[in-house]
């Protein structure tokens, strides 16, 4: 009967440890995802605003050395990403194959121009930044228009501050949950044990001698928690970044190992405080409230 009860004791120990370590774990694994994406939004909406392109259309009396000149000129701006001069031999076709069918036999000329498709780096991608870029190549003599999509260039610079805004607001919402949710299950582990607690001041333990071994305990699991948590992270920016190559989510390996840090310490830290705290309520409470 002894052994049964012991065994019965042991199974209940262990699925109490592991219901922590699993809550600490999932909860930490999806802070984590949150802190990638925080830590990507610049990244992300950098690669969204370098797609932007302004089309430098030339006129067709325009010489090529004043081509390729300005074509170098815009190529080793500072506001440049890329540029790409594109004929309008070059255009004509590409339009071709994008609409199905030859539309120079239509018409019977090529209506399109010679042209530079710049793309600017994302510090400079502004409406009014671009506007004054835009301006500043149209004065060239040799230029005949320079267009870009201005009500998307818009859109995307109020949509990425939105998007900043509502990712730093879900963060903070979502680290409350955690510390929360981490510290519930802390506090029914050793809501258990609440007799054991109050049954050893009884007899002359300190609240020290008694908190000790439930704080070493729940810092392991914390740490064991974090740690699985840490490598469900690894394997899910692995695929990402595998499957999703542009993104370079590894590049930065610096930030990486801050946020692994991070989420280390912050389940360490919670697993502490949540331990002490709720060892602290039941040293404080009378033997008659145990049972409420």
């Amino acid at each position: 009967m002894a052994q049964y009860i012991e065994r019965y004791q042991r199974r209940r120990l262990i699925s109490s440890y592991f219901s922590v370590v699993l809550s600490i774990a999932l909860v930490l694994f999806l802070l984590g995802v949150l802190g990638v994406l925080v830590l990507n939004t610049k990244k992300l909406a950098d690669h969204f605003k370098e797609q932007i392109t302004i089309s430098v259309f030339l006129k067709d009396n325009a010489k090529p050395v004043e081509i390729d000149q300005l074509q170098k000129s815009l190529a080793m701006a500072d506001y440049t990403k890329s540029a790409l001069y594109v004929s309008k031999e070059d255009a004509a076709e590409q339009y071709s194959e994008d609409i199905g069918e030859n539309f120079q036999e239509f018409l019977g000329y090529n209506p399109l121009k010679n042209s530079v498709d710049v793309n600017l780096k994302a510090a400079f991608v502004s409406p009014e930044q671009v506007e004054e870029i835009a301006v500043g190549i149209a004065s060239k003599t040799y230029v005949d228009e320079v267009s870009y999509d201005k009500p998307l260039l818009s859109l995307l610079n109020d949509n990425v501050k939105k998007l900043s805004l509502w990712i730093l607001i879900a963060s903070a919402i979502f680290t409350f949950i955690a510390v929360l949710l981490i510290n519930s299950s802390i506090r029914l582990s050793i809501y258990s044990k609440r007799f054991i607690i109050k049954t050893m001041q009884m007899v002359g333990a300190t609240k020290k001698f008694i908190r000790k071994p439930f704080i070493t305990t729940n810092l392991k699991l914390g740490i064991l928690g974090s740690l699985l948590a840490l490598l469900a992270l690894a394997v899910v920016l692995y695929y990402v970044n595998s499957n999703f190559p542009e993104l370079n989510l590894f590049q930065d390996l610096t930030v990486l190992i801050i946020l692994f840090s991070g989420v280390l310490l912050l389940g360490v830290l919670i697993s502490y405080i949540s331990t002490y705290f709720a060892t602290q309520r039941f040293l404080n409470l009378r033997t008659d409230d145990l049972y409420y």
